[in-house]
């Protein structure tokens, strides 16, 4: 049903057909939308999940069944009812709203939690007593109160006035920007005057919405009554509009993840960053209420606690309102249901998942545009590919997949070629196609084609295996050779596109971090698991977006940088100033520069420092020797060579010259040695360990540590 694709393959996918495709070919194709994430679930996830989802059954088919039972006990009690009736359960925030008392808004219920007025909203004549204006900038707060998850049953309920009918309007919500989390939360819109009441784990895919199939009226109080039954499903949303339930159209109906995730902030009425607030809109007396309200109790709430006799109303009705709000057995079985959907929505929270997209019902028509103008739509255009390449087969559906198996069939070394280049690349320093970010007419012709063309079809044969083909390509006399070049080599081909000495070129980012760890002893060698944080310097988070980044601690600090975490806003800095990219868009490969916050990076960052420090312990641990045999050890280690005579004498004084400065000044070595969080032997001499990690600094900034030759 689904087609499973990560957000980084996403990426790389559009990569690579702006490589192989100037005319828009995989736009042709594409006819999908996003859908909720894929789990993927363990078998003993799977097992969990099959009995907490059994569970949750079994609790609201018995509340159903108890709820038919009471029948006997809501006589007795409706007996027993006075003329006003019972007071409404479950209200944990009131807030008259009549005015601002320094900047605070009264809560009746907890006077020591009351609500926040953001950028001076006006007090006007309400509709119970006073009442607040906005203007969609403004905005009223009520912090700790209305933290509800998916699972909780919970109503809202408030007057409002709306002068105008906007296409939209933020009224009332608990949620994050559509632009940071896809609305992530809970929220009541206003649509051209229209009601639309959604939870949302991330919007369209992820989320229960209704709208009212009526509007509200304009330039008349209103009150609004919204709720959640806890259940997670389109159903268990109400709308009351005026004390009366109001039908909806339900416009999603697929909530399987949190609605709470990222920190939504308080409950907030009349603005949300960067979205459009309720502006020209009037608000009073919000209660919020921790269950969710019968259509009695609204209606009671609508008409200010004074609705009719209870004893005169109708039967069903006054039992639904029992068995909601009054019935000690119902709220028991309730209190259990609720538990349930939490322990089932926190399990299925754990579950990994992917990024999925699903066909459309009806693909979008495409057309071609005249001069490229999209006012001036000439003939349509249908999925087709280039009959010059291969022509695509009849029964082959006309879709995404139709398109993957077209161009990963044998008779097509399309794929095939972009892929062989690429891994030529990351071999060689340079593909035989020099542009790997362009196959077009615009891009560089291949230096190798007919080696280009019988590496793609050895690709295709040997069903696709990327390890082969590197072993094989390692292998080669091509890359065996040696990356010096005479004079000549250099006049008449300066680019070594005609491969007459091995590749050259400095290691990666996440290489050189890894291989000095690896030199060191500190790399953590296990496969899999979440992400890390590394070393950072403190407060990058902070400025970009106000978080604290959580540096990790032992094992996270030294797995490979594959497991980096990588925040968009806010990239690793040693990777970037290494010359990684931010990963904002795609790239087929990176510039490689030389710059002096390069060696300031490996000579002060502490990631290196300490692996400098480690790999000077390993080598005063590790080699019964003197100083040349233990730099020696050192050398080889980060160099994958042998140091020469000369290197070595440079080597030595460097150690003679920086162990009398550490004996001059003790504190200064115990500083170093102290860098990093892993802690260097007791029985080692700091002055001698500093020493010692100050060379091992310095052969890491060598050429011979941070090329490739």
């Amino acid at each position: 049903k689904y087609d499973p694709i990560s957000q980084r393959e996403y990426y790389q996918l559009h990569a690579f057909f702006d490589n192989i495709d100037e005319s828009g070919l995989y736009s042709h194709f594409t006819q999908a939308v996003p859908t909720p994430a894929l789990a993927l679930p363990t078998v003993e996830q799977e097992t969990r999940l099959a009995e907490l989802t059994e569970q949750v059954m079994s609790l609201e088919a018995g509340l159903e069944a108890l709820a038919a039972d009471r029948r006997g006990v809501f006589d007795t009690w409706r007996s027993a009812l006075g003329e006003a009736g019972p007071d409404i359960p479950g209200l944990v925030g009131h807030y008259p709203l009549d005015g601002i008392q320094d900047g605070a808004l009264v809560n009746v219920v907890d006077p020591k939690q009351p609500g926040e007025a953001v950028d001076e909203p006006v007090p006007v004549n309400g509709a119970i007593g006073g009442g607040l204006a906005l203007n969609g900038e403004n905005a009223l707060r009520f912090p700790g109160v209305a933290e509800f998850t998916r699972s909780d049953p919970f109503t809202l309920a408030f007057w409002l006035r709306m002068t105008e009918a906007r296409e939209r309007a933020v009224v009332i919500h608990r949620s994050r920007a559509w632009t940071d989390a896809g609305s992530q939360g809970y929220e009541l819109l206003l649509l051209d005057g229209v009601p639309s009441w959604s939870l949302i784990h991330f919007w369209p895919g992820d989320a229960i919405s209704v709208q009212a199939e009526e509007s509200i009226v304009t330039g008349e109080w209103t009150h609004i009554a919204v709720s959640s039954d806890g259940s997670s499903r389109a159903s268990g949303l109400a709308m009351h509009i005026n004390g009366r339930p109001v039908p909806v159209r339900v416009v999603r109906d697929h909530l399987t993840l949190p609605i709470t995730g990222g920190g939504p902030g308080p409950l907030a009425v009349g603005a949300r960053f960067r979205d459009r607030g309720f502006a020209g809109g009037e608000v009073d007396d919000l209660r919020v209420f921790d269950r969710s309200l019968s259509s009695v109790e609204i209606s009671r709430l609508h008409a200010g606690g004074s609705a009719i006799d209870p004893r005169e109303m109708d039967g069903d009705e006054l039992f639904n309102w029992y068995v909601s709000a009054h019935d000690p057995d119902m709220r028991q079985a309730r209190d259990q249901l609720r538990d349930a959907r939490r322990a089932l929505a926190d399990a299925r929270s754990r579950i990994p998942r992917i990024m999925t997209m699903r066909e459309m019902d009806r693909p979008r028509q495409t057309w071609t545009l005249g001069r490229g103008r999209y006012d001036n739509r000439m003939e349509p255009v249908g999925p087709a590919t280039p009959v010059a390449i291969m022509p695509f087969d009849e029964g082959l559906p006309g879709n995404r997949l139709g398109l993957a198996r077209w161009l990963t069939d044998a008779g097509n070394p399309l794929a095939a070629r972009v892929a062989v280049n690429r891994l030529w690349m990351q071999l060689f320093g340079q593909g035989l196609v020099a542009t790997p970010e362009d196959f077009g007419n615009q891009g560089a012709i291949p230096s190798h084609p007919e080696l280009l063309d019988a590496l793609a079809l050895d690709y295709i044969a040997s069903g696709w295996d990327t390890k082969a083909m590197l072993r094989r390509l390692v292998r080669t006399d091509a890359y065996r050779r040696s990356s010096r070049a005479t004079a000549l080599q250099v006049e008449l081909d300066p680019e070594n596109r005609l491969l007459a000495r091995g590749p050259s070129r400095r290691l990666s980012a996440e290489m050189l971090r890894d291989h000095v760890l690896s030199a060191s002893g500190l790399l953590v060698e296990r496969l899999g698991g979440p992400s890390v944080h590394p070393y950072q310097p403190a407060g990058l988070w902070q400025e970009k977006s106000g978080r604290v980044y959580p540096q990790g601690t032992g094992e996270s600090l030294y797995r490979r940088s594959l497991y980096t975490f990588w925040k968009l806003t806010s990239p690793p800095p040693s990777m970037l100033i290494l010359d990684a990219s931010s990963r904002e868009v795609c790239v087929a490969r990176r510039q490689s520069t030389t710059t002096p916050m390069q060696a300031l990076l490996i000579l002060n960052d502490p990631q290196f420092v300490e692996a400098s420090r480690a790999l000077a312990q390993r080598a005063m641990l590790e080699i019964d020797g003197g100083h040349e045999e233990r730099i020696g050890f050192m050398f080889t280690a980060l160099t994958s060579r042998a140091p020469r005579p000369a290197e070595v004498s440079i080597l030595v004084e460097t150690h003679r010259r920086q162990r009398a400065l550490f004996q001059a000044d003790p504190a200064a070595a115990a500083t170093l040695v102290a860098i990093g969080d892993s802690r260097p032997a007791q029985e080692i001499d700091p002055v001698e360990l500093a020493a010692y990690a100050m060379v091992g600094s310095a052969i890491m900034n060598t050429d011979a540590a941070v090329m490739r030759r």
